[in-house]
């Protein structure tokens, strides 16, 4: 549905959709970035306080799947406006929680509306702009979450710093319920489709593509995630840097993202797995150079720099999957941002294993250079899966 039929005016309702986008950055992200705030406060270690970041994680890939399917009849606006106002309430609870055990269980809740949100959104998005424009969009929406890397997280890491860090989930608090404001006011009123129904969403599952998309971000992505979970500590405890360079690095990684998104974007509209392809492959090849400059902050910005820009194979990925399940899209739209959290699970627990196992800070390059080098192959096997489709050839 085009903006002129539904009487939205698609900048502003970007911008409304964004919002959430920024509110969901800052508390994935920022969860990271002050990880050796709460950890030290709830005196806990830095490997074990990143089973909070681990269960955010799992909370996405929970709650995409559940609440796409629980809300197939459901219209998107309608949706969004609830997903950010239950995520005003959650993330005001992490900031209250005084013991780690109620911390760490409020952050898996705090993740439930995370996937879905980002699915409906880019779904809302996509409708109301031409097909040869769909990745853009869906970028737009993103550029909410990179944007949140650029100011929301390293304010919210200062915050920590100075304030505490209790104060950067109170920032979430309102930003999650200004964007709930603004959807409800900007965003159009979409019908929801006459055949619409959990068991139509379920059935895009059946197809290998699907699946095989998903594993690519849940895989290919996880060095990204492990880099950003121990960046502060790598840059305090084997750079030398103080903790006043953290957040500069972390707005260099948020400026590499946010480039990204256009970047990534525009890539897709003009061919989505050759654009994964070279994302996959520029991470890897960033993940060797961080393994090697990882005690030289001069050296290691860059890196990060371009680190981040890869960060946006979550957008050609959910522009693929829109492609794959035009039929029932919400279920595989929110799966993908399930499967960017499987990564951000993934990546932090195999980086932690190696450190705990006495490899050194710069081995989580190395980690994230096998994980960039699996998707890869996974990519790999999802062309080959698809070449009979490419050849006009009816899969059997």
């Amino acid at each position: 549905m085009q903006s002129s039929q539904s009487g939205a005016r698609p900048g502003l309702v970007m911008l409304a959709l964004a919002m959430g986008g920024f509110a969901i950055g800052v508390a994935e992200f920022a969860t990271m970035s002050i990880l050796p705030f709460f950890s030290a406060d709830f005196g806990v270690s830095e490997a074990e306080a990143g089973h909070a970041i681990s269960a955010y994680a799992l909370g996405v890939c929970v709650g995409a799947p559940l609440v796409a399917l629980l809300s197939a009849r459901v219209p998107r606006r309608t949706l969004l406006v609830a997903l950010m106002a239950y995520y005003a309430v959650v993330n005001g609870s992490s900031a209250l929680m005084p013991g780690w055990g109620g911390f760490a269980t409020s952050r898996f809740f705090a993740g439930l509306p995370h996937g879905a949100y980002f699915g409906v959104a880019g779904l809302m998005a996509a409708s109301l702009v031409a097909r040869e424009k769909r990745a853009q969009a869906v970028a737009r929406v993103m550029l909410g979450l990179t944007v949140a890397t650029v100011l929301g997280v390293p304010l919210a890491n200062v915050f920590g710093a100075v304030l505490g860090w209790r104060w950067s989930f109170a920032i979430v608090t309102i930003l999650a319920a200004t964007c709930a404001i603004m959807v409800h006011l900007l965003a159009p009123r979409l019908p929801v489709a006459a055949d619409a129904s959990p068991m139509r969403e379920l059935a895009t599952l059946k197809r290998r593509q699907v699946w095989l998309t998903l594993a690519i971000g849940s895989i290919g992505s996880g060095g990204m995630f492990c880099i950003y979970t121990y960046l502060a500590s790598v840059i305090m405890q084997h750079a030398g840097g103080s903790a006043a360079v953290v957040p500069i690095m972390l707005m260099v990684f948020g400026v590499g993202m946010t480039a990204g998104q256009f970047i990534c974007g525009w890539a897709a509209d003009k061919s989505i797995m050759g654009a994964a392809a070279g994302a996959l492959a520029v991470n890897a090849v960033m993940m060797v150079a961080f393994w090697a400059v990882a005690g030289n902050l001069w050296l290691m910005a860059p890196v990060l720099l371009v680190i981040g820009i890869t960060g946006g194979l979550s957008t050609i990925l959910q522009t693929r999957l829109m492609d794959l399940a035009s039929d029932a899209p919400t279920l595989s739209a929110a799966l993908n941002h399930s499967a960017f959290n499987v990564a951000n699970a993934l990546g932090p627990w195999l980086g932690g294993l190696a450190l705990m196992a006495g490899a050194g800070w710069p081995s989580i390059g190395l980690v994230g250079l096998g994980l960039s080098l699996a998707g890869l192959v996974i990519w790999g096997i999802a062309m080959l899966d698809d070449a009979p489709r490419r050849r006009g050839i009816p899969a059997g």
